[in-house]
């Protein structure tokens, strides 16, 4: 069956980095887009950033564009997020999911079919 599993959460400071992680298997990971979500204690589930099956595409939201980059490894079946300039404001549980397509990363969560089960990233002031 698809699972993905995500790592590379914790707690860090204000201004600090993280590296996630999320290794896919029982998918043929180079035909679907990922996408990095998270949700913070009380709110709904957002998007963060997306990459193309290729990688040739991206997609970030507003709130973390210049300090999150997302990319990914066909080889290793791997996408990864740098969390750089972190701020409290980024803690969350944050979750990696799969699309099927070519087609630019989305925003939504709707064409997502694969989810992990979530990383938790505290960061603190």
């Amino acid at each position: 069956q698809v699972q993905l599993v995500e790592s590379g959460g914790g707690l860090v400071q204000a201004g600090g980095s993280l590296r996630l992680s999320c290794k896919a298997s029982g998918l043929t990971f180079s035909s679907y887009a990922m996408g990095w979500f998270r949700q913070a204690p009380g709110k709904e589930r957002e998007f963060v950033a997306g990459i193309n099956w290729i990688g040739s595409r991206t997609s970030y939201a507003d709130s973390v564009k210049g300090r999150f980059t997302i990319s990914r490894d066909n080889a290793k079946n791997t996408v990864y997020l740098q969390m750089n300039s972190l701020k409290p404001e980024d803690t969350a549980v944050y979750y990696c999911a799969a699309a099927p397509g070519p087609g630019a990363p989305s925003t939504a969560e709707r064409p997502y079919a694969y989810w992990g089960q979530g990383t938790q990233v505290t960061v603190s002031s």
